[in-house]
């Protein structure tokens, strides 16, 4: 079993011609409905692979759409994946996959390793969703977009808590309240996390507030209380945004206050069944179409590394962002 070191090394090695081939993109996306969805995915240490393998395999959510093939960082995690997903197939090396999968999905926990992962296979044409976050340094991350749209290869990538019904239902409460004060968003989230600090859950702070409220955060400052704390952050519109790092709690809230009450936003709608985070998934394996921006997934890398550098100082620190 390769480790996941050892595959960076031979990842950009193993790049087949396939990428080369005029129309295979567009050979990809013939027929929709039709279409049959062989899956692979790279990395199973998180617990998202064996629930994808549930969701697909077991469920069978998404008739058509099956999960084929996985890699794990270990043996063991693989194997685990594979069996609480209903996964067939275990490969030693992610390149194994190249032409036995219509779809990619990376799924490391820390996302460093994103991006190297799936480059040889938006390179070759397959469609790919990569898990939350999308990366770890937003440099990449725009060199990565700029060569997935350059080849034509549709990739996405979003926190579930963003991509969902509610958060869509709450935007578009947002849009009757008028004049909006001030904003408080808690969430999970640990500054020191191994896997990225405050990427790691972070990201589900982040993404559905700047889908609720727009990306146009100018500057952040963290506050700690040890690995947990606080965050203010200033919006070009004068929107001062309050984030609450929750140390034990789990699970999103969001508060506004307008001119005349302080209160919880809520969602007036239940989730749709599969959730729609996976529907868009799939709506991009199936027809090539992206549910979200390359802007937005870009502005939400730049805005948690603004969170990452205040966390170091404590200081105020403006937003970053890249053009794309």
């Amino acid at each position: 079993m390769k480790t996941r070191r050892n595959f960076i090394k031979t990842a950009g090695k193993g790049i087949v011609l396939t990428a080369a081939i005029p129309g295979i993109v567009s050979k990809a996306f013939a027929n929709p409905v039709e279409k049959q969805i062989r899956i692979g995915i790279i990395g199973a240490e998180n617990s998202h692979t064996a629930g994808f393998g549930k969701l697909f395999n077991i469920d069978k959510k998404f008739p058509g759409a099956e999960v084929k093939y996985v890699w794990g960082e270990t043996d063991e995690f693989a194997k685990s994946a594979m069996e609480k997903g209903a996964i067939p197939n275990q490969v030693s090396d992610p390149l194994e996959m190249m032409g036995k999968i219509d779809a990619l999905i990376v799924d490391h926990r820390h996302p460093k390793f994103h991006l190297e992962a799936a480059t040889p296979f938006v390179k070759a044409g397959i469609p790919t969703f990569i898990d939350k976050p999308f990366c770890y340094r937003s440099s990449e991350g725009k060199d990565f977009l700029q060569m997935a749209k350059q080849v034509g290869t549709p990739v996405t990538s979003y926190s579930s808590i963003a991509q969902s019904s509610s958060t869509f239902d709450i935007k578009e409460q947002i849009a009757t309240l008028g004049k909006i004060r001030q904003v408080i968003r808690t969430g999970t989230a640990d500054l020191d996390s191994e896997y990225g600090g405050i990427f790691f859950y972070g990201v589900h702070i982040v993404e559905p507030l700047i889908f609720m409220f727009g990306d146009d955060i100018e500057e952040v400052r963290v506050t700690r209380n040890g690995k947990y704390g606080n965050a203010g952050l200033k919006f070009s519109s004068g929107l001062f945004v309050t984030l609450i790092f929750k140390e034990k709690a789990y699970g999103w809230e969001t508060f506004v206050e307008t001119d005349d009450k302080f209160f919880e936003l809520k969602s007036r709608v239940e989730e749709t069944d599969p959730p729609k985070n996976y529907v868009d998934m799939v709506e991009m394996f199936r027809t090539g179409k992206e549910p979200r921006s390359h802007k937005s997934i870009l502005n939400g890398v730049c805005i948690l590394e603004a969170l990452e550098k205040s966390a170091e100082t404590e200081k105020w620190t403006r937003v970053n962002y890249l053009e794309i």
